[in-house]
């Protein structure tokens, strides 16, 4: 019972950062449940062999719920524009599916390492790169073919991690001249598709090749975690609701990186 605890504890957490940050289901569940995986059940059993797997699969679970949840406290909030937020939408869930396929087909090890680069790379760009840590000035609209192949690879990155796309939605909003609060808040509508899209794809390709992991696993994904992460959430979300648009944008964007180098220290350090 106590690892359910734990991830009850863990799923709180995501469900704050989901609501001010505009990522938590992924960038928090995933190491955390990665190394409760490994640590409880061994790294060389069947679940720790393919504890990356698992992590990754019912981390996007999570986000279906916790995406949505926080969607609709966004929502009454008046802090998204859905103007930015639907062309990206249908290409974002097909990037999804291709991304849960190819993310089925590799080792764990391959995972966990693709998830480092992924973070370090976007922490180093955020930080060197103008327009992330300052307010930029409003940019013009981007192309329905940029948009299309932005939001094609968004989803795919995203799916293939286990992440929500929050770390690649947030930078692109904020350069095209979006504050902080509106760009997290955006990132949660974006994340549904991935959640959507992935977890049926990891679920269904999984269930006929995965190595039996126990009763209750659907594919990769299991089931008692996804529970015990999902009300964590529920609690997590309720309680940072009432800090949505009071963080300033300049302080709002530096924790943004700091949380992402955390969740990277976490990945790597054993």
């Amino acid at each position: 019972m106590q690892f359910y605890f734990l991830l009850a504890a863990c799923g709180c957490m995501a469900g704050v950062t989901t609501v001010l940050f505009g990522f938590g289901g992924g960038f928090v569940v995933v190491p955390v449940l990665y190394r409760l995986l490994s640590g409880v059940h061994g790294r060389d059993s069947v679940i720790g062999q393919s504890a990356m797997q698992i992590a990754v699969a019912t981390s996007t679970g999570v986000m279906i719920f916790s995406a949505l949840l926080a969607t609709l406290r966004h929502q009454r909030a008046g802090t998204l524009d859905w103007t930015q937020i639907r062309p990206l939408l249908g290409p974002i869930g097909i990037g999804s599916v291709s991304g849960a396929i190819v993310a089925t087909a590799v080792p764990g090890d391959w995972l966990r390492w693709a998830f480092a680069l992924y973070l370090a790379l976007t922490i180093v760009d955020c930080g060197l790169r103008p327009g992330f840590l300052s307010k930029p000035a409003p940019g013009g609209p981007p192309s329905r073919v940029r948009t299309a192949f932005s939001g094609i690879v968004v989803g795919a990155v995203a799916a293939f991690l286990g992440v929500g796309g929050s770390v690649m939605t947030v930078p692109l909003m904020r350069r095209r001249g979006i504050g902080m609060t509106r760009a997290t808040a955006m990132a949660n509508p974006l994340s549904l598709p991935v959640a959507l899209a992935g977890t049926t794809t990891y679920a269904a390709l999984a269930s006929g090749s995965a190595p039996p992991l126990g009763d209750w696993h659907v594919g990769h994904v299991d089931v008692r975690a996804w529970v015990a992460l999902v009300a964590g959430s529920w609690i997590g979300i309720r309680a940072a609701t009432p800090w949505i648009g009071t963080i300033p944008d300049r302080i709002h964007a530096k924790v943004y990186l700091g949380l992402l180098t955390a969740v990277l220290l976490a990945m790597v350090v054993r």
